[in-house]
This record gives C-alpha cells, structure tokens and sequence, in this order.
C-alpha cells in the first residue's frame, strides 16, 4: 500500500505510524502459544514431532529432530560454490566488528584494601532461532551467532523450521554451531526454554520469528532470557531534493518485501522527489518477485517542511532502520538520537548492513530504539560485581551503613555490620 501524505496531515500519520509500530502481544495466537508451550514441556519430543506435522506440514521422527553432521555435509554440497566468496567475507566482516565491542574486566584497590571489580561472565548456552518460511535466512544465522562466539558463549544451539534450507546449515556449521534441530515456531522456543529428552535447556533465545515466536519468547522469558520482542520491520529515509529517485524507491521496496507488516517511510521536504519516487515504486514493483508482499506492506511518503522537521520526526519513530539521503550526512548525524542503526549517503543502502557490512541487523523494532541497541556481544556475557573488605576497611564504615540499615528499618542488615565490632 503506497500512500502520499501532505504536509498538513503528517503530524496525524507519524502518530498514526507511531501507533502502529507497537509490539502487540495481547492477541488471539497467545492462548495458542500457551498451548502449545504446555504441551511441548508436558511431551517433550513427541509433541515436537506431532506440531512439526500440524504446522510445518512435515513428518519427522524424534531421531531426525537433531540434524546429523551427515545431513550437513550433504548441504555442502547442494549450495552454489558461488556463495563461500560473500559468506566468508560477511564472516570476517562482522566478527572484526563485533570483536571491538568487548569490554574488559577491572578491579581497583582503595585505601584501606578495599578491592571492588567486575568480571564479565560468557553465558553458558545460548539458542539461536532462525526463521523459515517466506524466505532463507543464512545471514540471521551469522548476525546472531557471531556476536555470541566473540563472547565467549561456550554452546550455541540452533533451531529453525524443518526442512532447512542447505544454505543456512552451511552458514551454520562455517560459523561453528554445536548443535542444529529441525523445530520452529512456538514449539522451538518451548523447547529452547525448557529443554525436552533432545533438545538442551539454553540460558538466552536470541534470533527474530513470526508472531507466535514473538508471543513465545514472551511468555518464557524469566525462565531464559531473550534479545527482544520482534515487531513490524521498518525503514525511515531522509532525503533532500537532490536525492536520488531510483535509489530511494529501491531501498523502500527492499524494505516493503520483507513482511506484509513491514513499514517504509520516506521523509523529504522536496515535493518533486515524491513524485519521482512515487513514479519509481510504481516501476520498479513490477519487476520484483514478492510484489504480492509488497502490496500488503505500508509505504509511505511525508512532505515536510524542513529536513530539521523530519530529523524530529525520525526521533519520535525511532525506526530500526535510517538512511540519510541527504548532502551532509554527518551534519545530521549527531542530531539523530533514535534508530537502531544509520546509513550514511546514497551509496550505504540498508541491504549492506543486513549482510556484509559488519554491524549487526538484528536491530531494535517497534519504536524499541528508544531504549535499546542493536544485537552485540554484551548481550551474551554476564557482568559480576566483585567487593573485597578488610577488617579495618569495614570499620571505617561501620557506623555508616548501619545508621543506613537502620533508617530502612532492616535491623537484621544493621546487626550484622554491628556483630563484627560489638
């Protein structure tokens, strides 16, 4: 759906985009996930089997749910020898990226021998979710994972919707995942979260899915951790005047055929870049293979008065994604506060960043780039807080803390300050 919005009615439709960008999870599917959750703990593998073949239309036995090294090693050969060059490269590319978002650990002595620090703690077992379905997703595969090896995660344990694609088993094994089972949807994240006689108990689900995913990972969030909530993808494009047409509607159309529910915005305060854009999207539609998602997908055209006025509305948004089409790129930039990731100048189209340029496209969707950040290695290690006393230490605060404890009225707290020096 492809509309034009005037300068007077944007106000009504950032609000109306804003609205619609929520993560919803107060739906009908819920109480489907609850079921499905309930069974999975209840059965274990044998309801893996049985939903694998009400929703994925597959027979499987509980044998098959793990996907053996034979299985993969077959997929090398299925795959095109073209593809290794790029994937090897994206590879490289996002490991040295994310390699340089590792904190280090640190400890300090104060007067007295007091030592405080922080250790910083690689989880355990991580689950990887990697969708199926309208598309394949070998590049989800290596955003998630990588980010997860750098850190240290000692097991990564992979699930995705039977049949998987050769090209994401091959992604898988080059990326060195420990473990790969044939099982999507709720049911994956069920047995994920709570293990089954096949599938390992993992401590963190990472990895984005349909809204039954989505809804599943809420519900079992507290008993795992999860990266996000995955709403609607979206794309927000700042263009002046003299912005590329052409480039703009591609960008907005690579956007729209994601997901039916996917979003693509562009705001200019050039009327004549609307209609050339507008003209665009027309014509470059017809050419592409998922016209029919497109169609269902909102793209939008705001004309605004002045690029000030769109860099605020791209700050009310939020989008996950945000190019910048504009003469001075990096002017603008350090207005931008919102958006879960930035593509500077025509030539940095959001299809580089989902693949080879280095930093992660799991982004933050829903407005949620308000508060959080992309996918990286701080979401798979643990910070450990570290607090070392001496005897002399501690008496230098005696009084302190239990004054403190005392007007909290936690006599218990206080007591056992007072014990060590009464």
């Amino acid at each position: 759906m492809l509309k034009v919005i005037a300068k007077e009615d944007v106000n009504s439709e950032v609000d109306r985009l804003i609205k619609r960008k929520e993560i919803t999870t107060d739906l009908p599917e819920a109480e489907v996930v609850k079921g499905i959750i309930k069974e999975v703990r209840k059965k274990g593998d044998a309801a893996l089997v049985k939903l694998a073949g009400k929703y994925d239309n597959v027979k499987i036995t509980a044998a098959g749910l793990r996907v053996s090294d034979e299985v993969v090693k077959k997929a090398y050969k299925k795959v095109k020898e073209s593809f290794f060059g790029p994937l090897t490269k994206a590879i490289q590319n996002i490991t040295a990226f994310h390699r340089k978002q590792k904190s280090d650990e640190w400890f300090e002595t104060l007067p007295l021998d007091v030592v405080l620090g922080q250790r910083l703690i690689p989880l355990e077992k991580v689950g990887v979710y990697v969708p199926g379905g309208r598309a394949i997703y070998p590049s989800s595969v290596l955003m998630n994972v990588i980010p997860a090896k750098v850190a240290g995660v000692k097991e990564i344990v992979l699930a995705s919707p039977p049949p998987i694609d050769p090209y994401v088993l091959v992604a898988a094994a080059e990326v060195g995942v420990d473990q790969i089972f044939q099982v999507g949807g709720a049911q994956a994240i069920a047995a994920l979260a709570y293990g089954t006689e096949t599938v390992p108990k993992v401590d963190k689900i990472v990895g984005p899915g349909n809204i039954y995913v989505t809804l599943a990972k809420k519900e079992v969030f507290g008993t795992v951790g999860i990266e996000s909530l995955a709403g609607p993808s979206d794309v927000l494009i700042i263009a002046d005047g003299d912005a590329e047409a052409q480039f703009i509607a591609a960008d907005l159309l690579a956007q729209a055929e994601h997901d039916p529910n996917s979003i693509a915005v562009l705001a200019t305060n050039s009327l004549k870049l609307i209609e050339k854009v507008e003209k665009e999207i027309k014509k470059q539609a017809l050419k592409l293979e998922r016209k029919k998602i497109i169609e269902q997908a909102e793209i939008v055209l705001l004309q605004v008065e002045t690029i000030k006025q769109a860099v605020e509305i791209a700050n009310k948004i939020a989008p996950e994604h945000l190019e910048l089409e504009v003469g001075s790129p990096q002017r603008i930039l350090e207005q931008i506060r919102n958006a879960g990731a930035v593509f500077m100048g025509p030539y940095s189209p959001v299809a580089v960043g989902d693949y080879i340029a280095g930093p992660n496209h799991v982004l933050p969707t829903g407005g949620s780039a308000r508060f959080s950040s992309p996918l990286g290695v701080y979401d798979f290690v643990k910070h450990q807080s570290i607090v070392g006393y001496t005897k002399p230490a501690l008496k230098n605060v005696w009084k302190d803390v239990k004054l403190l404890a005392e007007i909290e009225g936690l006599d218990g707290h206080a007591r056992s300050i007072d014990i060590r020096f009464s």
